[in-house]
């Protein structure tokens, strides 16, 4: 049984100062929607959206910087922004090497291709962070994790 085709996307974008511009070539795998209490610190709201895509599908110019702490599943998780003026640019998770999490939002006015899929970590959704009511919701990680 074959999956289903996945969305193909071709945009750069630059961080809020223009120091780093990252273009985003390829598949996006899934998106979705992240209530963690990480995200939520991260972002400063009460989740993020999050497009998953192949690693090689991002090129990035300039310097970055990042932050690494472990995750509930025992991975390590690295947040990857700009030095300069701190957008967020993407996320990775020892878990899945080869994967980047890119925050939809980097790619704010030319993002109407981003249609999440999915809530995850929606025990910590706080109460007035409004997410779609269509979307399936799980408790923590997605209880099956596709391989494409």
């Amino acid at each position: 049984m074959s999956k289903p085709d996945r969305l193909m996307v071709d945009v750069t974008a630059a961080c809020a100062c223009g120091a780093v511009e990252m273009t985003l070539r390829g598949r996006v795998l899934s998106m979705l929607v992240c209530s963690c209490l990480d995200c939520q610190r991260a972002t400063g709201t009460g989740h993020s959206t999050v497009a998953l895509v192949p690693a090689e599908a991002i090129t990035l110019t300039g310097a970055t910087a990042n932050f690494a702490r472990p995750a509930d599943s025992g991975a390590i998780f690295t947040r990857h922004f700009c030095p300069a003026c701190g957008t967020p640019l993407y996320g990775q998770s020892s878990r899945a090497p080869s994967l980047r999490m890119i925050p939809a939002g980097f790619f704010a006015g030319q993002n109407q291709w981003f249609d999440p899929t999915q809530l995850i970590f929606a025990r910590s959704q706080q109460a007035w962070d409004l997410v779609a009511d269509h979307l399936p919701r799980h408790q923590a990680y997605r209880e099956q994790h596709e391989a494409s």
